[in-house]
């Protein structure tokens, strides 16, 4: 039985180009997992295995892997850094007890990182930072570590400082020790002198050894007591402060290297055993009913427990499917049958293996605190929870975001539309946030995403790894309805041909909704008007509408029904009158309610060369964009916007242009917003034309 003290569930997460996947192979190789190390750039990276992400050199999917470093040990998970796969850091984070940030020193905290950086407070995962690249030209350590205040709002704790700045970068000094780790120029990790601090450094790392200790003397009370009457702590106590700290997310550790030369990377191996916390040092998760309500249980993390994990990534090789599970608590051998609580249905365990990138090594047994991958699972999808039949329990559920873009896609031929199925059955188990839809009057399958790159990596897929040559149309904004004035109206459904009749009265008010509050239900109905049994058919008659507005048949969003009155008939009233007397009533009220077009607003961040930043400005103005912010970096500026989706397709070649391919940018769904008069009509026209050529 492995001691849980020396786990580290970890991952690494940062924004595009920010060196994550370089941190990890470098990690690998120094706990000897690797051999020789595989470049990004060379597309020979460990944990991109995908021929999409080797020629892109782009991190599509997470992956696992496992290394040992000082006797513990280390699950790590190198996640995407593109906006379009963030359902990847989002999963990741869900089931890692620790993080490691890694940021560009010359591109400092950029949009990317904001996002994750928001996921993993979201999910309460400790974090070291790493900022990485110091040896690029216009990288600055303390530039970087002032953003982090003030754009993520975190506390870092600088505990090294670099020594010399760019082409000059040549070592890190460690604060709590006061050495200076200096590398020669072989470009070996281990190829390094432990010297005392150069000169021009003293005072500095003197001034942020006393802020080091001042904070995490916080975490202790009795050293911070001992501290105040003149005694130093010594520096197990002050690691011991700084791990409480970490664990409650008072503050993040901070390192500065360069994972590409191979300087640095070290102290942050040591600083995941020293300072980020195991498996058991975790706050548990709590456990939920199947409605998803806290039940007061928590999945204590604890090999005593009964059997509890969480199915967090499915992915399809040439074995065939394989699910990624954490253990939280218990134990699982090689042949148990355990309880999938989210269909209530057993599987029995077969093969299990732990993963390294795409190779697997058999094993027989995992633990709590365990991250492994089991074969041949049957109706295991992303965020089941899996556990011991004896004790039934559901861990919190995870939720995805939902997709902004689709595209219509056809195979070219007959043999074709087969494999497609099976094909895309596969990847929606794999990635929860792309959706197919079959479009009943045309026949044409649609594929939904989170962006352009999303669906172009998708199609891509379905040709290279499944074989399917497509026929593939333009991409769709996800536009949305909703209304703005507020009905007080009452429908009767009411019909009598023979037998027993239906009869349905129902008094009701639609109530615009705020914004992201999606489609919301409440019954104000006293003196049993309309008997409560039928109100879930009521919900459900307005539910199903919603699906489809007045305006052009495009789903509505944050609407509120309240229903406050109505009547029924003893014999003639059931569930489905009332289901048909909602649906009626959605009929008759939405067009009264001022419907109107929303359309999905992103959240556009640029980097533009200083010359040619009011050329990038005026062309986000014409595409109806709102500048919010405007950053000065040692190497251009950053321009915040929002932007409409529909305006910002093909938006990269557009910007390469202007900028002469200097400028880059990046994007994710922000929220919607009503569309100009103007495109609204143009829209709703296309979309009614389209629906009519369909029908016909």
């Amino acid at each position: 039985m492995t001691d849980l003290n020396l786990y580290r569930n970890i991952g690494v997460f940062a924004h595009v180009d920010a060196g994550k996947t370089t941190t990890t192979e470098r990690i690998l190789k120094l706990t000897g997992k690797i051999h020789k190390t595989g470049e990004v750039h060379d597309g020979e990276a460990t944990t991109d295995f995908m021929d999409q992400e080797q020629e892109r050199g782009i991190t599509i999917q997470s992956a696992a892997t496992t290394c040992f470093w000082k006797d513990h040990r280390l699950n790590i998970i190198d996640t995407p850094g593109h906006v379009d796969f963030t359902v990847e850091v989002y999963r990741s984070l869900k089931v890692l007890d620790g993080g490691v940030g890694v940021f560009c020193g010359s591109g400092g905290v950029e949009p990317q990182s904001e996002t994750n950086w928001r996921y993993a407070n979201d999910s309460e995962v400790s974090r070291l930072i790493f900022v990485n690249k110091l040896d690029r030209v216009g990288a600055d350590f303390y530039r970087v570590v002032e953003q982090v205040k003030k754009v993520l709002g975190a506390n870092p704790l600088v505990m090294t400082l670099p020594i010399g700045r760019e082409d000059e970068f040549t070592g890190v000094v460690d604060i709590l020790t006061q050495k200076a780790y200096i590398w020669d120029d072989t470009g070996l990790p281990e190829n390094y002198e432990i010297t005392d601090i150069p000169a021009d450094l003293v005072d500095d790392a003197a001034a942020y050894r006393e802020e080091l200790i001042e904070a995490a003397v916080e975490m202790d009370d009795d050293v911070m007591m001992a501290y105040m009457e003149g005694e130093e702590p010594s520096i197990d106590d002050i690691k011991m402060c700084i791990r409480e700290g970490t664990r409650m997310l008072k503050f993040f550790p901070t390192y500065c290297g360069s994972a590409f030369k191979n300087k640095g990377v070290q102290l942050v191996l040591d600083a995941v055993v020293d300072y980020l916390p195991s498996p058991t040092e975790v706050d548990p998760q709590d456990l939920t009913d199947e409605e998803g309500n806290p039940t007061g249980e928590k999945a204590i993390v604890s090999t005593e427990e009964p059997f509890r994990g969480l199915a967090f990534k499915i992915m399809d090789d040439r074995f065939g499917a394989l699910t990624f599970i954490r253990v939280y608590s218990g134990q699982l051998k090689k042949g148990d049958t355990i309880l999938n609580s989210a269909t209530g249905k057993t599987e029995r365990i077969g093969r299990m293996v732990e993963m390294h990138a795409d190779e697997r090594n058999e094993i027989d047994s995992a633990q709590a605190g365990d991250i492994f991958a089991c074969v041949g699972m049957k109706n295991v999808q992303t965020g089941h929870t899996l556990c011991s039949t004896a004790k039934p329990c559901t861990l919190e559920a995870m939720v995805f975001p939902e997709p902004v873009i689709s595209i219509a896609v056809a195979p070219k031929d007959k043999a074709g539309t087969e494999k497609m199925g099976v094909a895309i059955g596969k990847m929606i188990a794999e990635d929860p946030s792309f959706r197919v839809e079959t479009d009943q009057d045309s026949g044409e399958t649609i594929l939904k995403g989170m962006g352009e790159l999303h669906l172009d990596i998708k199609v891509d897929i379905l040709k290279r790894t499944y074989g399917v040559e497509l026929d593939v149309g333009q991409p769709q904004v996800a536009y949305r309805e909703t209304i703005t004035a507020e009905v007080d109206d009452s429908y009767t459904h009411k019909k009598q041909s023979g037998g027993s009749g239906q009869f349905g009265k129902i008094d009701y008010k639609i109530i615009p909704g705020e914004p992201g509050s999606g489609y919301q239900f409440t019954s104000t109905v006293v003196g049993g008007n309309v008997p409560k049994e039928f109100f879930p058919a009521i919900e459900k008659g307005f539910r199903v509408m919603m699906e489809e507005g007045p305006l052009a048949g495009f789903p509505v969003l944050d609407v509120g029904v309240e229903l406050y009155d109505g009547g029924f008939h003893a014999v003639d009233s059931s569930a489905i009158a009332f289901e048909l007397a909602a649906k009626g009533a959605f009929r008759q009220s939405m067009p009264k309610a001022n419907p109107q077009l929303i359309e999905p607003i992103m959240k556009v961040d640029v980097f533009s060369p200083e010359d040619n930043v009011g050329d990038v400005i005026g062309d986000l103005n014409r595409r109806r964009g709102m500048i919010k912010d405007q950053d000065s970096m040692s190497t251009g500026i950053r321009i915040k916007a929002d932007v409409p989706l529909a305006e910002m397709f093909g938006y990269i070649g557009h910007l390469r242009t202007i900028t002469s391919g200097r400028g880059q940018f990046s994007m994710e769904f922000s929220h919607y917003l009503p569309c100009p008069a103007s495109v609204a009509e143009k829209v709703i026209a296309e979309e009614k034309e389209r629906r009519a050529a369909k029908a016909s």
